[in-house]
């Protein structure tokens, strides 16, 4: 597929969906919201991460989002505080990833992980020794629907981002680093560089991402927003999708949302054991995600339409 259908279908599809706050329920449309902010966050952590191997369990970069627009809601408008939140996260990732992306394996996901925790203990040390407060109170929120629009946006740039990266020679750069980064630095790419670049572009989707979805809770603390589970399921479901690809991040952050929410309300003490089992089975017996099954399902139909 072609960048420019690339760069249609998105957005005749973000459209459509734009129309869901005058069709479905509150419920419904709370449910949607969830499906589209894991989507943006999933697959710009499968534009960095998916692609160089990478292993990357930070939530420090949506929670520095969230933080940006709690810290500005009242005295600077929404639409500047979500690129903010963005930019934010990724002058911090850029920062960190020029000390820390010469790890690779268990050593980067540990740090990465770590970095949340250090920058969740940060605000909330700032947040009593100087506001003396822990949390904040969000007043002057939007309306759910430009919420729901604001999030919608950025996940489809976040889309359009990862396809314009692959197609280019950036991407085939981050491919290269994945595959022999040792290989690729031989053959001229500057290896450090176009890690830090993609690392703080993934970062930059995930901190806009905190930053539009900030007002959804009326009232935020950092154990929240710096929720490991949000970073952890990023990665769950970019795993069931097929990491390496974009489509699969995509479908399967609307399939396991959905099942998230079915399970927590009918095994409400068991989901989670029932959905690590779930998991299990997956990664054994579809370990290259949902979207290893395309070619299989390609293949069956071209020889049904050639028996045909």
């Amino acid at each position: 597929m072609t960048l420019r259908r690339v760069v249609a279908v998105t957005v005749i599809a973000s459209v459509a969906i734009a129309t869901f706050p005058w069709i479905l329920s509150d419920f419904a449309l709370s449910l949607a919201l969830t499906c589209i902010m894991y989507a943006g966050l999933t697959v710009s952590w499968a534009m960095f991460s998916g692609v160089t191997n990478y292993l990357s369990l930070a939530t420090a970069f949506f929670g520095i989002g969230a933080y940006v627009t709690a810290w500005g809601l009242g005295t600077v408008p929404y639409a500047l505080l979500v690129p903010a939140g963005g930019l934010l996260a990724a002058a911090f990732a850029a920062l960190v990833g020029a000390g820390i992306l010469h790890l690779r394996g268990a050593y980067f996901a540990v740090l990465t992980f770590g970095l949340g925790e250090l920058v969740r203990h940060a605000i909330t040390y700032a947040e009593k020794t100087y506001a003396h407060t822990v949390g904040r109170v969000l007043v002057d929120a939007p309306e759910t629907t430009i919420v729901f629009w604001t999030v919608l946006a950025v996940a489809a740039l976040a889309v359009i981002a990862a396809f314009v990266v692959r197609a280019n020679r950036f991407g085939l750069a981050l491919a290269g680093i994945g595959s022999d980064e040792a290989r690729a630095e031989t053959l001229g790419v500057n290896t450090r560089r176009a890690k830090i670049v993609g690392f703080a572009l993934s970062a930059f989707f995930a901190g806009a991402l905190g930053a539009a979805m900030a007002v959804r809770w009326t009232y935020i603390e950092p154990n929240s927003v710096f929720n490991p589970f949000i970073g952890f399921q990023t990665v769950l479901i970019a795993m069931v999708g097929g990491a390496s690809t974009i489509v699969g991040p995509l479908a399967a952050s609307v399939v396991f949302s959905l099942l998230t929410e079915f399970l927590r309300l009918q095994f409400p003490y068991l989901f989670l054991m029932v959905l690590g089992a779930l998991l299990i089975l997956l990664v054994l017996y579809l370990p290259g995600g949902l979207a290893s099954l395309w070619p299989t399902i390609r293949a069956r139909f071209a020889r049904g339409a050639a028996r045909g």
